[in-house]
């Protein structure tokens, strides 16, 4: 006689275990990846903080000064570098010498060249100027049909101060600033800091760019303490397809949590990182500091010469 086998199976309780034990171990591996690439994209952005302070600082030692923030617009009047930004000024110091030497062939050859926002160099991709945080990748505004370039983005601006009238930071329009003139310290001075691009990338441009206020600010420069310029975007860049502003002027200023939709936060610093903002210091370190800082101690540290005693970690 044949000895019949009997093969056991799942049950489905022991199925509903196993399936169980699947789903708590996902949960558990799903926020530990996400902190692993918080934690990677967060240095990878504080790299480029410190390579764009390396320039600034070789820029400052063949100038004895650090660039302008934003250089003013003249038309066709040598040298032919209106609206260009720190950015465009460093390129030979962070290893792009030949993106430069093709802005300056570009802007003597003649004709409208002067424009600069007609220049070449505002349609190149520069990674050191994208915070790898922001999902969205490299942006560009894109150029209409009149010659205007593509107008690539930055997430980081330079600090040039409290306010658009105050020319009390760092970078500036027109500003000639050394390290003699940082009496507040080198270390306790802010240089260069994070403030994503909004959902309409008509700030933020890298190469050139004219502000709200055709000084450079919220667009390749930010203040600290600016109600003209939140009120700006709140007045302007409230409705579709932009957010309404959830807060006041005098809340959209500082470092803030932001939302790209959110036209307001085009009005002062944030990120994409979790509850903090990275900052490039006047001494070449790079400090992360928490969105919640309180908002006196933040306005010092854009301060240059304010006299100030800060300390961001209290």
């Amino acid at each position: 006689m044949r000895r019949l086998s009997h093969r056991q199976g799942f049950t489905l309780i022991e199925l509903l275990v196993v399936i169980a034990i699947i789903a708590i171990l996902i949960g558990l591996l799903v926020p530990a990846v996400q902190k692993v690439r918080e934690a990677a994209s967060r240095s990878q952005c504080q790299n480029n903080l410190h390579q764009m302070g390396v320039g600034l600082h070789n820029y400052h030692g063949v100038y004895k000064k650090f660039p302008q923030g934003n250089s003013p617009w003249a038309g066709n009047v040598a040298p032919r570098q209106g609206s260009w930004t720190w950015m465009a000024f460093i390129l030979p110091y962070v290893e792009q010498e030949n993106v430069y030497n093709m802005a300056a062939a570009f802007k003597d050859g003649g004709g409208s060249n002067y424009y600069s926002w007609y220049n070449p160099a505002c349609a190149v991709p520069l990674p050191i100027f994208v915070c790898p945080a922001d999902p969205r990748g490299q942006q560009a505004y894109p150029g209409p049909a009149n010659g205007i370039k593509d107008q690539y983005l930055t997430c980081y601006l330079g600090n040039s101060g409290t306010t658009s009238t105050s020319f009390d930071g760092v970078l500036y329009l027109g500003s000639t600033i050394s390290f003699n003139n940082i009496k507040d310290g080198s270390s306790n001075t802010i240089l260069v800091g994070e403030r994503p691009p909004n959902s309409n990338l008509e700030f933020g441009w890298w190469f050139a760019a004219y502000g709200y206020d055709g000084q450079g600010n919220a667009d390749c420069l930010m203040t600290s303490n600016d109600v003209a310029a939140s009120n700006y975007f709140i007045a302007n860049y409230s409705s579709a397809p932009n957010l309404p502003c959830n807060g006041t002027a005098a809340q959209k200023i500082g470092l803030k949590s932001g939302n790209p939709d959110m036209g307001c936060d085009a009005a002062h610093y944030w990120s994409f990182h979790s509850g903090a903002t990275n900052f490039l210091l006047c001494d070449g370190s790079v400090r992360s500091y928490s969105n919640g800082i309180d908002p006196a101690i933040f306005v010092a540290l854009t301060t240059r010469n304010g006299r100030e005693t800060v300390n961001p970690d209290q």
